[in-house]
C-alpha cells in the first residue's frame, strides 16, 4: 500500500486508507489480546524460564515486545490521521500531511550521532531512523509466528505433562506418602512439575513420554503396595502365616539348591557355582519379633519383600545347578537313542562307529563329566552313523 512518495493522496484515497488501516489495526488488536492470554505466555510470565526455554524465549520475547511497541505507534499514527481528517475541508497542505502519515515514514525510531570522520562539511550531524505504517505492519507480521511457535511448544509440553501428572499428584495427596516409595514418587513428580514449568523446552517428546510412563508404572506399583498393607492390617494373623510359609519355601529352596550344587561338584566339570548363606532362620526370628508386637503392616511388607528377593536368588542358584544335571541326563538319553539307531541301521559294530561310541560312553561315565566334550563326542557319533547308513543305502 506504500505509494509513490511524490503522489499526494486525494480525499477519497485518504478516507479509504484510514478505513483499511483501522480494520487492520482492529484485527491486530484482537489477535494481540488473544495472544496475551495464551497458556504458554501465562506460564512463562508466572515461572521465569531457564535453560533451553530461556534461550528460545529471549528472541521471541523481544519480538513480542516490538509487536506491542509497533502496535502503539500504529494506533498513534492512525489517531493523528483521523484528527487531521476531521477537519471539514482539506487543503493541499492537509492532504500532504495525511499522505505523509498514511504512506510515508512519520515515526522516528532512533537518532544516532554520525562520527565526525563520516560527515561532510555541510551534512547532518545525526542519522534519523524513520518508519511508516506499512513497514510496521510487515515487522509485526514477521514477528508473530516467531512468538507463537515458542508459546505453542511451551504449552504443548506443559499440557502433556500436567495432564498425566496432576491425577498422580492428586492420588498421592489422597493416599498419603507413608511409604518410602511413595515419598520418592512424590518428590520426582514435584521435580518434573518444576522442570516443565521453568524449562519445558528442554524436555523432548521421547523424554517426556519415558518419564510419564515410568511415573505411571511406579504409581501402579505403589497402589498395589498400599492394597497389600490394608489387607495385612485387616487380617494380621493370616498375613503373618503367609510370610511364615514363604520362609519355609525359602528354607526348602536352600536345601534343594545345596543338594544340586553338591551333586554337580561331584559328577560334572563346571566353574564354581554360587553359594548363598541360609538366611531363613534370621527371617524367622524377625517375623517372631514382629508377631509379638502390635500389627505393623509396613514392617511386615518390607520383610516379605526381602524374603521374596532372597528366594528369587536361591531359586536361580537351584536352577543353575539343576540345569547342569538335567543337561547331563539329556545327553545320556540322546546317546542311548543314537546307539539304538546305529543298531537298527546295522552300523553299530563297524570299527569306527564302535570306537566313537566308546569315546562318548567313556566321557559320560567320567567323574567329573565334561559336558562340552560329551556334547562334541555325541555329535561326532551321530554324524558318523549318518555317514555309514548313507553309504550302505
Amino acid at each position: 500500500m506504500q505509494g509513490n512518495p511524490g503522489h499526494v493522496l486525494s480525499v477519497a484515497e485518504i478516507d479509504r486508507d484510514i478505513a483499511e488501516r483501522a480494520r487492520e489495526i482492529e484485527i491486530i488488536a484482537a489477535t494481540l489480546v488473544e495472544l496475551d492470554k495464551h497458556p504458554g505466555l501465562v506460564l512463562l510470565r508466572r515461572f521465569p524460564p531457564t535453560g533451553v526455554t530461556e534461550q528460545r524465549w529471549a528472541p521471541a520475547r523481544a519480538a513480542l515486545e516490538l509487536m506491542w511497541e509497533d502496535f502503539g505507534r500504529l494506533t498513534a499514527v492512525l489517531d493523528q490521521a483521523r484528527t487531521a481528517r476531521a477537519r471539514r475541508r482539506l487543503d493541499a497542505l492537509d492532504r500532504e500531511e495525511l499522505t505523509r502519515l498514511l504512506r510515508g515514514q512519520p515515526v522516528e525510531l532512533a537518532r544516532t550521532m554520525i562520527p565526525m570522520s563520516q560527515r561532510s562539511l555541510g551534512g547532518p550531524r545525526e542519522q534519523v531512523e524513520l518508519i511508516g505504517i506499512a513497514e510496521m505492519l510487515d515487522r509485526m507480521r514477521a514477528a508473530f509466528p516467531v512468538v507463537v511457535q515458542v508459546l505453542e511448544a511451551v504449552d504443548a509440553v506443559n499440557g502433556r505433562v500436567m495432564t498425566e501428572v496432576a491425577p498422580l499428584r492428586a492420588e498421592l495427596d489422597r493416599i498419603g506418602t507413608s511409604l518410602p516409595q511413595l515419598r520418592a514418587l512424590a518428590t520426582e513428580i514435584d521435580e518434573l512439575s518444576v522442570q516443565v514449568a521453568t524449562d519445558p523446552l528442554a524436555l523432548g517428546p521421547e523424554v517426556v513420554e519415558r518419564k510419564l510412563t515410568e511415573l505411571s508404572r511406579r504409581m501402579r506399583e505403589a497402589a498395589t503396595v498400599l492394597a497389600d498393607l490394608r489387607a495385612m492390617a485387616a487380617d494380621w494373623d493370616t498375613a503373618v502365616e503367609r510370610v511364615r510359609t514363604l520362609i519355609d519355601v525359602l528354607r526348602k529352596t536352600y536345601a534343594r539348591a545345596d543338594h544340586a550344587r553338591a551333586e554337580v561338584e561331584t559328577i560334572i566339570l563346571a566353574a564354581p557355582l554360587p553359594r548363598q548363606p541360609d538366611e531363613s532362620a534370621v527371617y524367622s526370628a524377625e517375623l517372631t519379633a514382629l508377631e509379638a508386637n502390635p500389627p505393623a503392616p509396613a514392617a511386615l511388607w518390607e520383610l516379605r519383600r526381602r524374603i521374596a528377593a532372597t528366594l528369587d536368588a536361591a531359586a536361580r542358584n537351584e536352577q543353575l545347578a539343576q540345569g547342569l544335571l538335567d543337561r547331563r541326563l539329556e545327553l545320556k538319553g540322546r546317546f542311548s537313542s543314537y546307539r539304538a539307531k546305529a543298531a537298527r541301521l546295522g552300523v553299530s559294530e563297524e570299527q569306527d562307529v564302535l570306537a566313537s561310541s566308546r569315546i562318548a560312553a567313556g566321557l559320560l561315565a567320567r567323574r567329573p563329566c565334561d559336558l562340552a566334550a560329551v556334547t562334541r563326542a555325541i555329535t561326532d557319533y551321530r554324524q558318523l552313523i549318518a555317514q555309514k547308513s548313507g553309504r550302505r543305502s
